[in-house]
């Protein structure tokens, strides 16, 4: 069986704090304490640019507005906890559609340039730091991108970011919204570059009537074995979950190179039930591979805090509501 063995099995969350336009700015000591203390050690910043600019300018840095990822850094550093900033929405690119980009990242000149100088931005500003403690993810989901033009823009900014600071791990997400594992991509090993799956399979179960995917949309029962998929056609079960990761432990082995899931979970609305069947078997299968994982979310609708999820058995944790079954199963795998 192929297996990932270069990066730490790392398992942990997303935390939101500066992820959308409208998201606070800010991140919470809180969340790295509990993190910390429920016995994880991995945290990923879905990040947007915007936050540290002036003017709504790509080019106008302003550092001392990165002080609050200063700060997330320190916090991972006292609770002994992985940091991997990210950036959900890049210049000329995001899956969010909160905002209309000056430029596309990936056709556009321009849009590089942006993008290359806010990378440049973070290595010179966290170099020393190392990649045991902080990592980079280069750009969140790329989608409606052909491979050769994610490549060239891939392989420009993370040598560029090796250019200031060699040490620096930096993780690539999949294809198709990071579904589809890169083995062009793979020679990038030996330049300390990893690669970033997510765990979003089927849509049918941890999307379920989620508004956000498709408004109109008719969802059919939430099942497993059985879910659905939009993206990737047909119904899926515990066996096609082995072959689609799989394929990534394969590259994984095959380019000896790192390979961490950044996201992954079920929203509250599927039954629950069906969502501890779908995780048990999705942890089991990254765990059979060595794959890491990170909930989206902590706190909130895909979390394991104050996630309102109907049947679920809440304890009080810190004046929390603490899904324990969910807990347990992520601590088992």
């Amino acid at each position: 069986m192929y297996r990932q063995t270069v990066l730490p099995r790392w398992r942990g969350f997303n935390l939101l704090g500066v992820f959308v336009m409208n998201s606070p700015g800010t991140f919470e000591e809180e969340d790295f304490q509990l993190i910390s203390e429920l016995g994880f050690d991995f945290v990923r910043l879905p990040l947007n640019y915007t936050f540290w600019i002036d003017y709504d300018d790509p080019f106008e840095i302003n550092e001392r507005k990165l002080e609050v990822v200063d700060q997330a850094v320190r916090w991972g550093e006292k609770y002994g906890i992985h940091v991997c900033a990210g950036f959900h929405r890049a210049p000329g690119y995001s899956v969010a559609k909160d905002r209309v980009e000056p430029f596309d990242l990936w056709r556009d000149a321009e849009g590089l340039e942006a993008f290359k100088l806010h990378w440049e931005t973070f290595a010179k500003r966290y170099k020393g730091i190392p990649s045991s403690k902080l990592s980079f993810n280069m750009v969140n989901e790329p989608a409606d991108v052909s491979p050769e033009a994610h490549d060239r823009v891939m392989r420009i900014t993370t040598r560029a970011i090796h250019a200031i600071d060699p040490d620096r791990l930096c993780l690539l997400d999949g294809l198709n919204y990071g579904n589809v594992p890169m083995p062009s991509l793979g020679d990038l090993a030996q330049e300390n570059v990893a690669q970033s799956c997510r765990a979003y399979i089927p849509s049918g179960i941890t999307h379920f009537r989620a508004q956000w995917v498709d408004r109109k949309r008719n969802f059919p029962e939430a099942k497993w074995p059985g879910g659905f998929a939009s993206q990737l056609e047909g119904l899926w079960d515990r066996e096609r979950l082995e072959r689609h990761y799989g394929m990534w432990a394969a590259m994984a082995e095959n380019f000896h190179m790192g390979v961490h899931c950044g996201e992954g979970g079920c929203f509250n609305q599927t039954p629950y039930d069906v969502t501890l069947r779908w995780m048990e078997d999705l942890l089991d299968v990254l765990k059979q591979f060595n794959i890491g994982y990170a909930l989206w979310n902590f706190k909130g609708g895909f979390g394991i805090l104050d996630s309102e999820r109907k049947g679920a058995q809440y304890v009080d944790f810190h004046g929390h509501q603490l899904d324990k079954k969910m807990l347990d199963l992520m601590k088992k795998y």
